[in-house]
C-alpha cells in the first residue's frame, strides 16, 4: 500500500475527493474546461455522533449511507464516477522525517524499515507505510538522505477501503488529511517557508507544520469548534442548539468590551493559544527543522468564528490568516460555487480532488 508514489492510473482526472471526518462526509470534484478549473460537484452530509470516533469507523452502515447520500445530492453536477481519493484520519497516522546515510536507492527501503521500527509504536506488520525523498533544497541534514515517512494502521486503511467499496466506489487513492490540506492551502511556489496549518474541526483540532510544502510535524488536540459551543451554552445558560447559533452570529464576542460572550469563551481561546505556542516551540526547539514559523493559517469549520483570527494574531504576535482553498486553482474569472464562509470546511476534500486533477502519480 503506497500513499505517496504508487501510480494507479495515467492521464485521468475523472476522480473526486472524499473527506471522511467524525461528524460529516464532504466531497468535491474539480474539472478543467480547457481554460480554467472549477468545482464541478460538491456536497456535505452530517453523520450522527459515534459513527466515526477518533478515526475509527464504528457504524459502517450509517457511514456508507452518508456517502451515498452525499453522492446523490452532489451539485451543480451529480457525481457519476466511482473513482475516489479518500482522506485518512490524522489521529491514526504516524508522520516522521528521518535521515539516513547516503546509499543506493535499492538499499533505502531496507533502511526505512529499521528506522520505522524505532520510530513508531506499532510493529511493521500492523501498518502500511510509504516514504519519499525530501527535495535537496529542503535538506535537513547535510550529506544524508532525508525522507518523509508515513505509516497508517492497517486496520484503519482496511476499514476505509471496506466502507468505500460498500458504497459502490473504487478507491484509487488514500491520503492523510495534512497532506491534502497542504495541497489546497499552500502556494505551490512557497520556497522554503515554514507554515503552521491549524484545522479547527467539530471534534478536534489538528496542527500541521510544513517546510517548503513538505509536512514535517503533525499533532492534534481535543479542543474544537464544539468546545466553544459548550462553554457558551454553560456560560450563558442556553441550550446547545441556541449556543451554536450565538457562536455563528457573534463569534467570540468583544475582547475590547470583555462582554459575557467573550468571558465564556476566553478559557478555550487561551487554551488554543497555549497549544499553538507549544506546537511551534516543539517544532523549533525540539525538532529543529526550521528556526522560525513564518505564518499560521487557520482552516476547518471553526475557522470562520468572528474575531478569532484577530484574537490569535494579537495573542501570538504572528501573521495569522484564514486559509484560501482556491489558491492553487486556475479559476479564471469564475467565482467558486462554494460560498466563501463554507469553503474552509472543504479544504481537505479540495486537496484530494486536486491530487486527482493535477497529479499523475495517484496513491
Amino acid at each position: 500500500m503506497s500513499f505517496l508514489n504508487k501510480k494507479f492510473f495515467n492521464n485521468e482526472s475523472d476522480v473526486f475527493g472524499l473527506d471522511l471526518s467524525d461528524l460529516s462526509v464532504k466531497l468535491a470534484k474539480i474539472e478543467n474546461d480547457g481554460s480554467c478549473e472549477h468545482i464541478a460537484s460538491y456536497a456535505s452530509v452530517p453523520m450522527p455522533n459515534g459513527c466515526i470516533s477518533e478515526g475509527e469507523i464504528r457504524q459502517k452502515e450509517q457511514v456508507v449511507s452518508a456517502i451515498k447520500k452525499a453522492l446523490e445530492i452532489s451539485s451543480p453536477k451529480k457525481i457519476k464516477t466511482k473513482k475516489v481519493i479518500c482522506s485518512l484520519p490524522e489521529t491514526k497516522a504516524f508522520l516522521r522525517i528521518i535521515s539516513i546515510p547516503q546509499m543506493d536507492a535499492k538499499e533505502i527501503g531496507e533502511a526505512v524499515k529499521w528506522e520505522m521500527e524505532a520510530n513508531i509504536p506499532l510493529s511493521l506488520d500492523q501498518v502500511y507505510y510509504d516514504w519519499q525523498i525530501i527535495p535537496e533544497t529542503l535538506l535537513l541534514e547535510k550529506n544524508k538522505i532525508n525522507l518523509i515517512v508515513i505509516a497508517i494502521a492497517k486496520e484503519t486503511v482496511d476499514q476505509t477501503i471496506d466502507v468505500l467499496e460498500s458504497a459502490g466506489l473504487y478507491p484509487v487513492g488514500l491520503e492523510i488529511e495534512s497532506i491534502a490540506q497542504a495541497r489546497s492551502l499552500l502556494l505551490e511556489k512557497n520556497d522554503e517557508a515554514t507554515i503552521l496549518i491549524v484545522d479547527i474541526g467539530d471534534r478536534r483540532t489538528s496542527f500541521s507544520i510544513t517546510k517548503g510544502g513538505v509536512p514535517c510535524f503533525t499533532s492534534s488536540i481535543p479542543l474544537c469548534g464544539q468546545s466553544f459551543t459548550d462553554v457558551i451554552s454553560k456560560g450563558l445558560g442556553v441550550p446547545f442548539e441556541e449556543a451554536e447559533k450565538i457562536k455563528i452570529s457573534y463569534g467570540i464576542g468583544s475582547d475590547f468590551k470583555h462582554d459575557s460572550l467573550f468571558k465564556s469563551v476566553e478559557p478555550v481561546l487561551e487554551n488554543f493559544v497555549q497549544e499553538i505556542e507549544r506546537s511551534i516551540d516543539f517544532y523549533i526547539t525540539g525538532l529543529k527543522y526550521s528556526d522560525k514559523v513564518d505564518k499560521v493559517i487557520i482552516c476547518g469549520g471553526g475557522a470562520n468564528m468572528k474575531g478569532l483570527v484577530p484574537y490569535f494574531s494579537k495573542k501570538l504576535g504572528r501573521e495569522i490568516e484564514l486559509g484560501n482553498p482556491w489558491i492553487n486553482m486556475q479559476l479564471g474569472k469564475k467565482l467558486p460555487v462554494i460560498e466563501k464562509d463554507k469553503s474552509l470546511q472543504y479544504s481537505t476534500a479540495i486537496g484530494l480532488a486536486l491530487k486527482g486533477l493535477h497529479y499523475e502519480d495517484i496513491s
